[in-house]
């Protein structure tokens, strides 16, 4: 469990989707064998660390539901330890299972921040409505406004300077993990 505050990066330093493997070179310090990390909005395992790196095994079903496929050595990605007992939640609960991809259609500078649109299936538009919570890869955002398949989200100089977003433009795809709430209500009421 995590909760979409992202206070560190790492960068891709080998990625190999046919044999399933992500190696990523950051400074997070007191990575272990077998912990959760959540790589850019993806609950995955660290399977081997070194001393500026860590390494993970990558399913077929994670390269086919997310932006690994689109990713390649070199690019930055965000990185969040899991939650411990009794630590604060500063943004939402976030298990790190990504529903799908959005695609970025604008960024629009307004005053300090920025305000960017995103395009969602029509799989995953039922579940976001004004003021929810979604994490897009792995940052956890609340949504401004929703028009059919289009929603955006306001992102503060500090998230877009200390993420990955600072590197989007036009065209990116994003991780998203839609709310657990609004996925749990909506499977409740049958709809």
């Amino acid at each position: 469990m995590f909760n979409g505050i992202v206070k560190n990066q790492g960068i891709i330093e080998e990625i190999d989707t046919k044999n399933n493997f992500l190696k990523i070179k950051t400074n997070l310090k007191k990575l272990y064998l077998g912990e959760s990390i959540m790589c850019s909005g993806i609950c995955l395992t660290v399977s081997q660390k070194k001393k500026n790196t860590f390494s993970v095994n990558i399913s077929p079903e994670t390269i086919k539901r997310t932006n690994l496929k689109n990713k390649k050595k070199g690019d930055i990605i965000n990185l969040e330890k899991s939650l411990s007992m009794g630590q604060d939640i500063s943004g939402h609960l976030v298990f790190g299972h990504v529903d799908g991809l959005v695609t970025l259609e604008k960024i629009k500078e307004v005053a300090d921040s920025r305000l960017l649109t995103f395009k969602i299936t029509k799989k995953l538009q039922k579940f976001i409505t004004e003021k929810c919570s979604v994490a897009l890869d792995g940052i956890s955002l609340t949504v401004n406004d929703v028009l059919n398949d289009i929603f955006t989200v306001n992102i503060i100089p500090f998230t877009w300077n200390n993420t990955s977003l600072k590197n989007v433009e036009k065209g990116s795809k994003l991780n998203i993990e839609i709310d657990m709430l609004a996925r749990y209500v909506f499977k409740a009421l049958g709809k």
